[in-house]
């Protein structure tokens, strides 16, 4: 086998570590090398190193000055390679336990990673226990990971030696010129990029197989079929046993499960990514949305309402036809015509009808329909669009991804010199709306200029600085998500944290000088001159039913009493009490709770577990002491016991609790425009 191999020179390089210290070192020093010069203890607890902001492994040659920061099982890195080193463990183990099985790919992802294989007997989650047997087995072996670079010719010859007919597709679809490197792990080897750790007993034994699932090679349904094995690792047992913890609780607080149980909404396979909402779902729903509504009104947006059809010129024009196309919902546009007898018939198909994926170049048109001059500007025109995308049935998921969904979706209007004022004051509302839904920890990505993209690289500078100025003005931290952006522009994506620890994307502000461009909108300066506005396209919770399915989650179904779809439940003791119980209701209902009575003949006790259940926030029994004194039995949701209150305390209590949050406030808000 022809392996390629460096060439070191005798320069000395300088290494700056991460914090500022300098050293000198001989070109061709390895990670190793540096870590130990720092001390004994860094160098053993060493895994791999960061050069210039890349990871390698620790053994790899560094022939140029550059910035290196030593990765231990502290950093947050690690994951990433007890993962992708599990990965590798997984593979072997698998193909010594089952001879002639081919392995395909297997990358990390979030929480553990996966391995494709190509067998034809199905494995089964019986043969877990023997596959983590020899995993431990290959790991407590110790077998170093070792790099090799391959001549192109090679390699392809020795993979279809092998069988391992996947390996030299791979090998085959690489640019002419890339690297071809080999990780060896003992007599195993795998076609691979890296980096990995030094030894696969730094794989530890927090790790653990999970489930299984079939693949297409590639993800093309026309491709052969594979199996896929899913797994997660950690750094330790400790690990290992909070996240399966965790997964116990989000297994609980499923919104699937708790959508049935709390008669919120359905889905069905003859309507696969549409929702069913049931009345006390649809409660949830209109209460969220009017609290949303509510919020924009106060920040000055105007609500608009937009066609679900459009024709194809308008997606055309935007750029989404050919990068959405496939995920679009198409409608032929058919001119009618009539047979000899003066039958209308179908005719032919004069053009496109799309069913909207997104709401921007509808807003677009509402901004046209009129000259505007920059005192017009800002406009925010706001919409709870419903829009439609051809998701894969595979990926449908609940309410978390949909194929109909409705968006709190709003574009701004302004100039270049609003932007910033513009985006900070998008980024407080989501920051307050946020807290105010019971999330406290919001993480901000700023997502960079994609490979494919509208617009020219002095656009997207202008475009990036504007969003770094605002997030800079607000004193907010954020991370860099490079290549992520929209299509059109640079966004910042605002990622949620939840009672159980789980992150979730929900808001998003995204800059566009290229849209108003392409659909040739304008306005008229104080010179009378036209300019093109920027357009700011904002969502403070995204998908409206994806927020709601997070909230059901985070709270596990126990929502605050504003948004709890029944807030309240009376029940009499006996049916003797059953006018006493109607009265306290209407005067609940009077007071804006949503209130039911359940006068069924049944012993209180029965009702009140029943109410429980279905996480009603406040159960009130009457009886015949209640009804002589005007006061009420309560049992909070999640309290032991109850207390006895006087009705009018009670009432007056609960009105506060079941106002929308920021309601005082928007009334003063409202009174003072008057």
């Amino acid at each position: 086998m022809t392996m390629i191999a460096s060439n070191p020179s005798n320069e000395q390089i300088t290494i700056t570590l991460p914090d500022g210290t300098q050293k000198t070192f001989d070109s061709g020093v390895t990670g190793s090398d540096i870590a130990y010069s720092i001390g004994e203890g860094l160098g053993k607890a060493a895994l791999a190193v960061k050069v210039n902001g890349e990871m390698i492994d620790i053994s790899r040659p560094i022939h140029a000055s550059a910035p290196v920061e030593i990765i231990t099982r502290r950093s947050d890195e690690a994951l990433e390679l007890i993962r992708h080193d599990c990965a590798h463990v997984l593979a072997e183990a698998v193909q010594e336990i089952f001879p002639g099985t081919k392995v395909t790919i297997g990358p990390v992802i979030d929480d553990g990673f996966y391995y494709d294989f190509d067998r034809p007997e199905p494995f089964s989650t019986d043969d877990f226990e023997k596959i983590e047997a020899k995993m431990k087995e290959i790991i407590k072996r110790g077998d170093d990971f070792v790099r090799e670079e391959w001549d192109r010719d090679d390699a392809i010859e020795y993979f279809k030696k092998t069988g391992e007919n996947f390996k030299v597709e791979l090998i085959q679809d690489l640019p002419e010129g890339e690297v071809i490197s080999i990780y060896r792990q003992g007599k195993w080897l795998d076609l691979c990029r890296g980096p990995h750790m030094s030894n696969t007993k730094h794989v530890g034994d927090g790790f653990k197989l999970m489930k299984l699932a079939g693949a297409y090679w590639r993800g093309d349904s026309d491709r052969e079929q594979l199996q896929r094995i899913y797994g997660t690792a950690w750094r330790d047992k400790k690990e290992l046993q909070t996240y399966l913890t965790r997964l116990e609780e989000a297994e609980k607080r499923d919104h699937r499960k708790l959508g049935t149980e709390l008669e919120l909404f359905h889905t069905q396979e003859d309507a696969a990514g549409s929702i069913f909402w049931h009345p006390k779902g649809l409660t949830m729903y209109h209460t969220l949305e009017n609290y949303i509504r509510m919020n924009l009104d106060r920040a000055g947006y105007d609500e608009v309402k937009t066609p679900q059809l459009m024709n194809s010129k308008f997606w055309e024009a935007s750029g989404h036809w050919s990068k959405f196309r496939e995920n679009m919902f198409v409608v032929p546009d058919v001119v009618p015509s009539t047979d000899e007898d003066g039958d209308v018939i179908q005719g032919e198909v004069k053009d496109y009808m799309a069913i909207k994926p997104m709401n921007c170049p509808a807003h677009v048109q509402i901004f046209k329909k009129k000259t505007r001059s920059y005192r017009d500007l800002p406009l925010r025109l706001a919409e709870f669009g419903c829009c439609h995308r051809n998701e894969p049935s595979g990926a449908l998921h609940g309410l978390m991804r949909v194929r109909q969904m409705t968006q709190d979706d709003a574009h701004i209007f302004c100039t270049p010199e609003q932007v910033t004022s513009e985006s900070i004051s998008f980024c407080k509302l989501v920051f307050r709306l946020y807290k105010e839904l019971g999330f406290d920890e919001v993480n901000i990505k700023f997502a960079t200029r994609p490979e494919k993209r509208a617009g020219s690289d002095d656009v997207w500078e202008k475009a990036e600085e504007a969003l770094i100025d605002a997030l800079e003005e607000l004193n907010e931290e954020y991370e860099i998500a490079p290549g992520e952006g929209a299509f059109y522009g640079p966004k910042l994506e605002f990622h949620l944290t939840d009672a159980i620890g789980r992150s979730w994307q929900c808001g998003t502000l995204q800059l566009d000088f290229v849209l108003p461009e392409r659909l040739d909108a304008n306005y008229i300066d104080e010179n009378g001159d036209k300019q093109r506005p920027v357009m700011l396209h904002r969502a403070a919770l995204g998908s409206m039913e994806r927020f709601l399915g997070i909230l059901i989650e985070n709270y596990a179904g126990a929502m605050p009493v504003w948004l709890a779809p029944v807030q309240c439940v009376v029940a009499p003791i006996t049916n003797d009490f059953d006018d006493y119980a109607k009265r306290v209701a209407i005067a609940l209902e009077d007071a804006g709770v949503r209130v039911e009575t359940d006068l069924r003949n049944e012993k209180v006790s029965y009702k009140v577990r029943e109410h429980s259940v279905q996480k009603v926030p406040y159960i009130v029994a009457v009886g015949e002491r209640e009804a002589e004194a005007q006061t009420v039995s309560v049992r909070k949701f999640g309290s032991e016991g109850q207390t006895v209150q006087q009705l009018k305390d009670f009432i007056q209590k609960l009105s506060h609790e079941v106002q929308i949050p920021g309601l005082s406030q928007f009334s003063e808000d409202v009174v003072s425009k008057n």
